[in-house]
C-alpha cells in the first residue's frame, strides 16, 4: 500500500456534485463578509448624519414592474412548446429556451442555426441553438404521448424556415 508523503490537500468541490464549480475559483472567505462597526453620528460629516436619518425607501410596485419588461408581441409566425420545466418560443423577436428558472434569450441577428431531434421512440423535443460565436445550447421538452414530437418538429420546421428565409445571402 503506498502512501503520499508531503502535504495533504484539501478536498474540493467536483463539478459533478456543485454545478456552479470552476476550477481555479475560490469562493470568498467569511471574513471578508462580516460588516464593519456602526460609526457614531458625531464622526460622521453632517451629509452622511443627514442621510443616515432619513428612512431607506422601498422601490414602488410600479417601477418594479417596469423593471421586467414583457416579450413584444411577436407580428410572425410562432411557435411555443412547454413541459412542467422548460417551455421553447420561437417568434419574430427570436429563439427563448426555459429550464425552471434560467432563461436564454436569442436575437436572430445572433442565431447561427437551429438543430431539432426527435428520438425514434422517445417522447422528447431537442432544439438545440448554434449562435454566431460558435456556443451552442439546447433545451429538451417532453410529450405526454410519442406522436406529438414529431407534430411539433414539422411546426417548428415552418416557422424557423419562415425566418431564415429572409437571412440567406446568395452566394
Amino acid at each position: 500500500m503506498e502512501h503520499r508523503i508531503g502535504q495533504n490537500s484539501p478536498s474540493v468541490h467536483a463539478a459533478g456534485t456543485d454545478p456552479a464549480y470552476v476550477p481555479g475559483l475560490t469562493p470568498p472567505r467569511p471574513a471578508e463578509a462580516e460588516e464593519q462597526p456602526p460609526v457614531p453620528d458625531a464622526v460622521l460629516p453632517d451629509a452622511a448624519q443627514d442621510a443616515r436619518t432619513e428612512p431607506e425607501t422601498e422601490p414602488e410596485p410600479e417601477a418594479a414592474a417596469a423593471e421586467e419588461e414583457p416579450r413584444p408581441v411577436a407580428d410572425g409566425p410562432a411557435f411555443e412548446v412547454s413541459d412542467r420545466r422548460g417551455s421553447i418560443t420561437v417568434d419574430s423577436t427570436g429563439v427563448t429556451l426555459r429550464l425552471d428558472d434560467e432563461t436564454a434569450e436569442f436575437g436572430w441577428s445572433e442565431i447561427g442555426a437551429v438543430e431539432m431531434d426527435t428520438p425514434r421512440f422517445g417522447r422528447r423535443l431537442t432544439v438545440t441553438v448554434y449562435t454566431t460565436g460558435r456556443r451552442s445550447y439546447d433545451a429538451d421538452i417532453e410529450a405526454p404521448n410519442r406522436s406529438l414530437p414529431k407534430q411539433w418538429a414539422a411546426e417548428l420546421d415552418a416557422v424557423l424556415e419562415s425566418y431564415f428565409e429572409g437571412t440567406e445571402t446568395a452566394g
